[in-house]
């Protein structure tokens, strides 16, 4: 690479760095490979070189420790970094605002508006550290290490409307996820990064695995949708809703008169029929788990000899250097303060977005929003919110720069968060609504399914050919538009919300609704 620092004056310098001389080094020198990361904060200290290493997992571990760079950070600059490094830490100051207002029960929306601009913050923070860790990851692996803490404002989402059995206002948000991963956030990716390009790549070997993935995980959803609309209007299906007897006796012919009513019209919503699709949705939980794990050890360690961690020797140019830019990318800071942040962060997140998900229904009921549109537009686009506005100032920047070159790898990275959601994180909150006696379950509305199985083939056929630019980008954009215009005025599927919202007997919902 042109720049470069003669091989013969850096070999000498690692020798007296080993042999424990002076750490004056000439500045030029600090970096092994790019001086354009060049920072004279930066600390020279031994290291291995990685081709001397005998095993992949002595490789992994010097690396991801740092142990074989030249020059780390020192903690001081690692720390400044942390400071310095966006706009966006100036929002921080409504992290402690958003606290004091939930405890001291200000204006539901003032709640609201500040936990919503902490969490925006408080994501760019650790998508930051991420970001600074997987340079010691490499590529493959570093991307799964920041797509899993992309999905950390979802996850912390979902976690605590599980535990407050908001089950149905969930479910619409995975689909909501989904639709923003697979549509907005990779069209709006494709389309800022083609801004100077007629078309960037894509890596022909996860696409593939990817279509196939994503593919899998949407049609998971449409197995228990089928069935039970196979059912719904078969009589022999039809439960007995009798309650038990007991109480007074004209309450419980009222009870009873109501059910039989709600039972005549739902014959398939009962307690026994969701008991049959918990038990489907658990063994299909599990056998995604199984399929999400086998594909990152075939991805991340394929089969053949030294592939561990590496770029699959077919791919395209543009992949090979793409990880030759992480290798070579100086860090800003030490995997010991990249952790630190990562602890810090995650946790404020969670407690942040519990005080959010408080104020929910007052800001449904103000704007006079459809439980399915807040779930499948509103909650979903909190987590997006960040990635928005930095995904619009780097099309500005690249679109109105003529010194940078335009990538030529397209960013693809939020199909691999819906993949994660939907194979990993989905079935992950089925168990885990198991354990702790919630009934969720992957019988999901009819439209929901419908306008996943929409994204996930329109994105399958715009990335089929590896390649990608703003147009296609533009398209995804526009239906994500198309379908959270249609979701404002859909009022739901009132079989699928019996069924999710009663956290403890299908029965009474019914009753208690037709009474």
């Amino acid at each position: 690479m042109s720049g470069s620092p003669n091989p013969s004056r850096h070999n000498a310098s690692e020798k007296a760095i080993s042999a424990g001389h002076s750490t004056s080094v000439d500045p030029s020198l600090q970096y092994r490979v790019d001086p354009e990361f060049a920072d004279h904060t930066g600390r020279p200290h031994p290291h291995h070189h990685l081709a001397d290493l005998p095993s992949s997992g002595k490789r992994f571990l010097v690396r991801l420790t740092g142990r074989d760079r030249a020059v780390l950070p020192t903690y001081r600059d690692s720390l400044l970094s942390v400071v310095l490094y966006s706009w966006t830490n100036a929002l921080l100051v409504f992290l402690p605002l958003s606290w004091i207002s939930h405890f001291l029960h200000w204006h539901q929306g003032i709640t609201f508006a500040f936990s919503f601009v902490a969490i925006l913050s408080l994501q760019r923070l650790f998508e930051f550290a991420g970001e600074e860790m997987a340079i010691f990851c490499g590529k493959s692996l570093g991307d799964l290490l920041v797509i899993t803490l992309d999905n950390a404002v979802e996850i912390t989402l979902a976690v605590v409307l599980l535990q407050r059995c908001e089950l149905k206002l969930l479910q619409s948000t995975i689909v909501g996820v989904v639709l923003l991963h697979l549509l907005l956030a990779t069209g709006a990716s494709f389309f800022s990064g083609g801004a100077r390009i007629y078309e960037q790549q894509l890596n022909p070997h996860a696409t593939q695995l990817n279509h196939s993935l994503i593919t899998l995980g949407v049609m998971t959803l449409l197995i228990p949708t089928a069935f039970f609309n196979a059912i719904r209007n078969n009589p022999e299906r039809t439960a007995s809703t009798a309650p038990a007897s007991g109480g007074s006796e004209p309450v419980a012919h009222a009870a009873q008169g109501a059910t039989q009513i709600a039972a005549a019209a739902f014959p398939a919503v009962s307690d026994e029929t969701r008991l049959v699709f918990l038990k489907m949705s658990r063994g299909f939980a599990i056998i995604l788990l199984i399929v999400y794990v086998g594909t990152r050890i075939y991805l991340n360690n394929p089969p053949g000899d030294n592939n561990a961690l590496t770029v699959h020797p077919l791919a395209p140019e543009a992949v090979h250097k793409a990880e030759e830019e992480v290798r070579n990318k100086q860090p800003k800071l030490r995997p010991l303060v990249c952790v630190i942040v990562l602890l810090v962060t995650v946790p404020l997140m969670a407690a942040t977005a519990e005080w959010l998900v408080d104020t929910a229904e007052y800001i449904r009921h103000t704007g006079n929003m459809t439980e399915e549109f807040f779930g499948l537009v509103v909650l979903p686009f909190v987590s997006f919110s960040a990635d928005a506005v930095m995904s619009i100032v780097y099309f500005l920047r690249r679109s109105l720069s003529l010194k940078a070159d335009p990538p030529e790898l397209a960013e693809g990275r939020a199909i691999d968060l819906s993949i994660q959601f939907t194979l990993f994180w989905m079935p992950l909150l089925t168990l885990i609504g198991w354990w702790s006696h919630k009934p969720f379950s992957l019988l999901f509305d009819m439209f929901e399914v419908a306008i996943a199985l929409a994204a996930c083939f329109l994105v399958n056929y715009v990335t089929q050919d590896a390649k990608t630019n703003w147009a296609e980008g533009l398209i995804m954009v526009a239906f994500y538009f198309m379908i959270a215009l249609s979701a404002w005025f859909y009022p739901g599927q009132y079989d699928i919300r019996v069924m999710a919202e009663a956290c403890e007997s299908v029965l009474e919902v019914i009753a208690s609704g037709h009474e």
